[in-house]
């Protein structure tokens, strides 16, 4: 194959990457040659990655079309309400001859309705069993039974997106991660309406620009939160119709919200009902065979990333979401396990050696570079997300640079950071040297998405922010008047904690649901050893709206501060340029565009006239961490605008010293207005 390696940018920007060219080259070129097989007499990767219009339930004006692939099946048959659950000869699936391992139905329109349930009988040499068809949209659970079941699902009136055309606006992404079941106050699971009437209207006053919905794909374990997926192409039932989720998705775009789906294509769940583990008595017919089957932490199937069929599967269910439903991109979850034999489980990964030894799975890397291929085919805006943590160089970057082609990749040192800096250091010890190392510590060439928590900081056996700062007492000193030095401590740290996370990114930021306003307890979904209860999987929005508690200091002041961030133009893109680092003083400032952001982690010390060499000029405050407005003490006047003093010594930088007040564990944000003339 042509050697390539010249046109890799990511060697260029990184020559430490030099000596493991000849392997990100291999990688780039496997993936090139297999989309070429793939698409051998197609125009398109998309045109390939449309299983979904074939295989699955479908009608036209005379007949019902079913298709499945089952290589290892020797009798299929349809079964369901319609035929009282027993096999019926009319309802026999037969081979298609001229595709290997594919068995194709086709019935008079008569003899099927919308709403009907159904199933598979599935016999191979040695057994039979029930399953879910692989390619079912629409699967519901019996309430009494508990039993899974397909449904047809082809309403006379189906749901006609009204806002056909999206954009997703990325300047930058401000993501609001959610989970449709525990979105509601009440003790129950909540719906797809229930979403768009009550949370969305939050989220679009808030600020955010783009949702990141979980636990989409239809799994059978509740308390899995999404992550034990049993059918690929369905959205879960328990959260309403498909037909409300595209409502919702629509409702978003007409508000100028992009709507990203966490995808799960790193393992499914081993159910065999109604899963993919033994779909037709053959084990691997979508897994790895051997010990690279069973993922060892999760208990759950590794997919094989080196079978086109797979790939097929995949790629049409990345394509389906976003024909069908709209989404306008993935956050694709477990990444880091993808890519690498141990699923990343033990390693430390502190040399560029570990990306490049040989334990890495190629038909992972490989489905993954075609995925974020496929989706820009699709859609040039969309959006692509890696939760990975393992730092893969090149995994955020462009394709033709040598890259995977994400858009972005989690920041998942970040709010390991901060957990590891509240539990292990005493306030005095935050250096806020190493603050700003650990939050722009990343690779040039590759966008992440910060962050200060997501909703894995919110599981039981881990705590949010605002519980490790506060704990116990914000059960009994969270109403106004009523706050102790804890509170009062962990309110101001929480702020100053988010401000700076979110304005040091270099892509994006993302909030889990209800933690902008420091939501108590941890979640837990419903389960045996909780008695079934839905008690923590809910967000109490009343505590926010309750203007008598202080949770909404934390909630509107969130709100300023992504309106403030989504305000300025390109500040992504924008250069952190360091104005002052003092350790001993425990403060901070930086500059970005005609911005200054000045933080103050000293828990005793305020400082008046404070100085900073900034450009000459007036500046205004546009936030303050201290307002009384957010539960601070309002030390400061900030109406009043600040004027740099003039040095004989900086005349020729243009630079001029600006002096402030700045209260003790307090953070502000200034923007120049005007330029002085020096």
């Amino acid at each position: 194959m042509t050697k390539i390696i010249s046109e890799l940018e990511i060697v260029k920007n990184d020559p430490w990457l030099k000596p493991y060219e000849e392997a990100i080259e291999g990688r780039h070129n496997h993936a090139l040659a297999k989309e070429k097989e793939l698409i051998e007499g197609q125009d398109s990767l998309s045109d390939f990655a449309s299983g979904y219009l074939y295989f699955g339930m479908h009608k036209d004006k005379k007949n019902w079309i079913f298709r499945e692939w089952a290589p290892n099946a020797t009798e299929i048959y349809l079964i369901g309400d319609f035929c009282n659950w027993e096999k019926n000869e009319k309802y026999k699936l037969k081979r298609v001859k001229h595709y290997s391992g594919i068995w194709e139905l086709k019935i008079p329109i008569s003899w099927l309705r919308h709403g009907n349930l159904y199933k598979l009988i599935v016999c191979w040499n040695g057994g039979e069993g029930e399953r879910i068809p692989a390619w079912a949209t629409r699967v519901i659970q019996d309430q009494q039974t508990k039993i899974f079941c397909a449904q047809v699902w082809e309403p006379e009136t189906p749901y006609t997106f009204r806002k056909r055309v999206f954009r997703p606006n990325t300047d930058p992404l401000l993501i609001y991660e959610c989970h449709i079941g525990m979105s509601q106050q009440d003790e129950k699971v909540g719906t797809y309406n229930e979403f768009r009437e009550n949370v969305l209207p939050r989220i679009i006053a808030d600020g955010y620009n783009c949702i990141q919905i979980m636990a989409i794909q239809e799994h059978p374990y509740y308390g899995s939160f999404g992550y034990h997926v049993s059918s690929f192409f369905a959205p879960s039932s328990r959260f309403g119709t498909p037909d409300e989720l595209k409502q919702l998705i629509d409702e978003a775009h007409k508000n100028n919200i992009s709507v990203i789906m966490d995808i799960v294509h790193s393992h499914a769940v081993k159910n065999e009902v109604e899963g993919l583990a033994n779909f037709a008595g053959d084990p691997n017919q979508y897994f790895y065979p051997g010990d690279r089957r069973e993922h060892p932490a999760w208990d759950s199937l590794c997919f094989d990333y080196g079978k086109n069929e797979v790939l097929h599967f995949l790629l049409s269910n990345c394509k389906y979401w976003m024909d069908v439903f709209h989404f306008d991109g993935f956050r694709f979850d477990g990444v880091t396990s993808m890519l690498y034999y141990s699923h990343g489980l033990g390693q430390n990964f502190s040399t560029y050696a570990d990306y490049y030894n040989g334990m890495e799975d190629d038909n992972a890397i490989c489905y993954l570079t075609l995925a974020n291929k496929l989706i820009h085919e699709i859609n040039s805006k969309a959006i692509t997300i890696a939760e990975e943590v393992s730092g893969m160089p090149g995994l955020a970057a462009p394709f033709k640079n040598g890259g995977y082609g994400f858009d972005y990749r989690m920041a998942m040192n970040i709010p390991d950071y901060w957990i590891k800096t509240i539990k292990e250091k005493i306030d005095e010890d935050w250096k806020p040297s190493n603050l700003f190392y650990e939050l722009t510590n990343r690779r040039a060439d590759e966008k992440t998405i910060s962050y200060a928590e997501s909703h894995d900081q919110a599981l039981v056996g881990d705590k949010t922010i605002i519980f490790r700062l506060v704990d116990s007492d914000m059960y009994w000193h969270f109403q106004k008047g009523d706050e102790n030095y804890r509170v009062n401590r962990g309110i101001a740290l929480h702020k100053m904690i988010r401000m700076l996370t979110a304005t040091t990114i270099n892509g994006g930021y993302l909030n889990f649901m209800g933690n902008e306003f420091g939501h108590p307890e941890w979640i837990d979904f419903p389960r045996e050893g909780n008695g079934w209860s839905h008690k923590y999987a809910r967000r109490q929005w009343d505590l926010m709206d309750n203007k008598n508690l202080c949770y909404h200091y934390l909630g509107d002041f969130d709100s300023s501060l992504m309106h403030l961030v989504s305000g300025i133009a390109e500040f992504e893109d924008s250069k952190i340029k360091e104005v002052c680092i003092n350790d001993d003083d425990q403060v901070l400032a930086f500059t970005r565009k005609n911005f200054t952001f000045i933080f103050n982690f000293n828990p005793v010390k305020s400082f008046v006239d404070y100085g900073f060499l900034v450009t000459a000029g007036e500046y205004e405050v546009v936030l303050n961490t201290d307002s009384k407005d957010f539960g601070g003490n309002g030390l400061a006047d900030d109406s009043v605008n600040h004027f740099t003093n003039f040095d004989p010594l900086y005349k020729r930088e243009q630079k001029e010293w600006l002096k402030l007040y700045l209260p003790a564990r307090s953070a502000v944000v200034l923007k120049k207005c005007r330029v002085k003339n020096v």
